[in-house]
């Protein structure tokens, strides 16, 4: 389970997406969505099923924040990029933790990160979309999973 899923019970702000009431649905329901196609370019020959959130940090997070609003933060990495997580009120989660394995990330003082800025590069923004219509799409067909 994702960092801070024990404590994340933010309510869903649209019902764009039916059966997402939580985060823990968000996350249930991405479980099917992400995939090699997703996922960042840098990682799409380590991406495998078993890791499925590797790659798919700030889409994931910008998606996150449409549904339930907040701002979204970013972990420094080692030899540089940062890593996506979700801040909303004083609750605070990363969907895609899981793929640092055992590595504990700091969650505190980390820099906002602007969508905009992430967003420029036409690439990601295909990611994102693409991940946003199979959210949608997964939603549609069963609006009552969670």
């Amino acid at each position: 389970m994702f960092y801070g899923a024990e404590w994340a019970d933010v309510p869903a702000l649209t019902a764009a997406y039916p059966g997402i009431a939580s985060p823990r649905d968000a996350y249930s329901a991405l479980q099917s969505c992400w995939s090699k196609e997703t996922c960042a370019p840098r990682y799409r020959e380590e991406w495998s099923e078993s890791n499925p959130t590797l790659g798919q940090c700030s889409i994931t997070a910008f998606l996150i924040q449409d549904i339930f609003g907040g701002r979204v933060y970013g972990v420094p990495l080692p030899g540089g990029g940062v890593h996506c997580y979700n801040v909303v009120g004083t609750c605070v989660f990363d969907t895609t933790s899981e793929q640092f394995g055992n590595t504990v990330l700091s969650y505190e003082n980390n820099p906002e990160q602007c969508r905009a800025e992430h967003f420029s590069s036409a690439e990601k923004h295909a990611r994102y979309e693409l991940l946003r219509t199979r959210l949608q799409a997964v939603c549609a067909k069963n609006p009552s999973q969670k």
